[in-house]
């Protein structure tokens, strides 16, 4: 896939990732007659599903909800082979939607962009690739995802390891043969959680070196059959417009009753029921699980009971039970027999909870005092969340700030979708908008038709900026706060908060408020003539409102 002309070039949208949104993005401008760019670093489509290939790799949204709703000839046509889909059946969708919809034409791949400067004078953004060439553009969109930079921890000695390494978040295209290896990995989220079971499998053997325990739900995975698929496709439209306004953006079904409501065993009975069912049903046993600390407490201590029941070895099970937060705070995981691996005689779980690794060796590392050796070392370690991405490039707006300074205290954006002095960027899915707090397929969709709303809203009344009033940004980085602060989940030191990167500020980034509740505070806002954003004309600034 060649680049193109590096002669520069204006069109009306710049948009920065091939994923699931910048797919549907260019789908959307191109077929309104936008002029569009979209530059992918990888050398094909998928975003994240492109990165991130490790073993086990899944996705803990069912695949029948976990795909686009835009197209119904797509959503008919398109069958998925597994009830939770690897990694490998995603990344084929979006293959296939790149080629019903010839989209690739308009994609430049393996094209990393490194700054988006706005010129004021022009009023237009002038964005530069690493392959030098510098475009200009009317509307800059970051559709980069929100867990698409690996975080590498900073281990002292790294460079000196003669073995091999591999991140779950950046993993090689090609098949990686451990057997007969002595593997380490490095972190218990989501993505250890996913590919430890299948690593077990494999290598001769697996030392897990673990700093927190997470709560993980069997997902119960299963092949798809033709009687789900059959009842999902006929009562597709019905079922999507319910995620559009339910509180995670899915469809499924939640109990609105309080955890002290029933009685002790009702409550036990409603647990079992859940976890029998998988995937993040649990979570929705009972309504206030995420705001009333005793009552969290109960599907707490459910779920550790059910590692003491799998986990044969009393010790590792206390070491792999989450006591420390409440349940539901870090982001859930879903697994298919992790707990059950570490009854398997190859597999060590070291707890590093104490004191972290003390450092990297030539042939493996120093944890706990001892010494361990590796021919390979998996880490597992997460990404930077939210703003990683969006700071690698040096985005630049009014005055020549840079976005990184205006959020050196942490992300101030108005909806997560734009931030002040910085007009006609948006950011898809970005840090104060619901994002990875529900289901992102949905999120991202109601996105781009937001934006793709504004982009047309502009072009028929005549306007070239679109930027948020400070006091709409002030406003909604207070309510953020303020909503998650009503909830557990800052109890947690999670990649929510931004504590797994040293020096990143610690607030909540994403909008816990509901994804439905996100969904209708964004219509308002647009029914009552754009609230809280100013809409530039060619010769003067106007209230959106006007």
């Amino acid at each position: 896939m060649s680049h193109r002309s590096v002669a520069p070039r204006s069109v009306d949208a710049v948009i920065v990732g091939a994923g699931f949104s910048g797919l549907y993005l260019l789908h959307r401008l191109r077929g309104l007659g936008f002029s569009t760019r979209v530059f992918e670093r990888g050398d094909d489509v998928g975003g994240t599903w492109y990165w991130n290939r490790y073993p086990g790799a899944r996705c803990d949204v069912e695949s029948m909800q976990y795909s686009y709703s835009w197209d119904d000839a797509l959503q008919q046509e398109w069958r998925w082979p597994e009830k939770f889909s690897a990694q490998p059946d995603i990344l084929a969708y979006f293959s296939h939607v790149a080629d019903r919809f010839d989209l690739r034409k308009d994609i430049d791949f393996n094209t990393t962009v490194t700054s988006a400067h706005f010129d004021e004078g022009a009023r237009r953004w002038t964005i530069e690739t690493d392959t030098g060439e510098k475009i200009s553009a009317q509307f800059y969109i970051m559709a980069t995802g929100c867990i698409s930079t690996a975080n590498m921890p900073d281990i002292d000695g790294l460079s000196d390891y003669q073995g091999n390494t591999y991140h779950t978040g950046n993993w090689p295209h090609e098949k990686i043969d451990f057997t007969g290896q002595r593997i380490a990995v490095i972190g218990t989220g989501s993505s250890g959680i996913q590919s430890i079971p299948i690593l077990a499998a494999e290598a001769a053997h697996l030392t897990v070196f673990q700093r927190t325990p997470h709560y993980s739900v069997p997902s119960r995975n299963v092949p798809m059959t033709p009687e789900y698929e059959r009842e999902w496709k006929e009562q597709y439209s019905e079922r999507r417009a319910a995620m559009r306004y339910a509180g995670g953006g899915s469809y499924k079904e939640s109990n609105d009753i309080s955890t002290f409501s029933v009685s002790e065993e009702e409550r036990r009975e409603i647990f079992e029921k859940r976890w029998i069912m998988g995937g993040f049903a649990f979570l929705g046993s009972f309504n206030d699980l995420l705001v009333d600390e005793a009552a969290n407490e109960t599907a707490a201590e459910f779920t550790r009971e059910q590692v003491r029941k799998i986990v044969k070895d009393p010790a590792t099970a206390e070491t792999l039970a989450p006591k420390t937060y409440p349940i539901g705070t870090k982001r859930l995981c879903v697994d298919t027999d992790y707990y059950h691996t570490y009854n398997r005689e190859n597999v060590e779980l070291v707890d590093v909870s104490g004191s972290p690794i003390e450092r990297i060796t030539a042939d493996g590392l120093v944890a706990n005092g001892r010494d361990f050796r590796f021919d390979s070392i998996v880490f597992a370690t997460g990404f930077d969340a939210m703003t990683g991405t969006l700071f690698k490039v040096d985005i630049r707006g009014r005055d020549g700030l840079a976005l990184k300074d205006k959020w050196h205290a942490g992300p101030r954006t108005y909806l997560g979708l734009m931030s002040e002095s910085f007009p006609n960027l948006f950011t898809i899915t970005g840090p104060g908008s619901p994002s990875v707090k529900g289901n992102m397929a949905t999120s991202m969709e109601q996105h781009v038709d937001f934006v793709t709303d504004c982009l047309i809203h502009m072009r028929e009344h005549g306007l070239e900026l679109m930027e948020p009033e400070l006091e709409a940004e002030d406003k909604w980085v207070e309510t953020v706060q303020r909503v998650a602060n009503g909830t557990l989940f800052p109890r947690a030191n999670s990649w929510y908060m931004g504590a797994n990167i040293p020096g990143k500020p610690r607030l909540f980034m994403p909008y816990i408020g509901g994804v439905g509740t996100y969904r209708k505070i964004c219509e308002e806002v647009v029914a009552e003539g754009y609230r809280g954003f100013r809409l530039h004309s060619e010769h003067a600034a106007v209230a959106a409102a006007e």
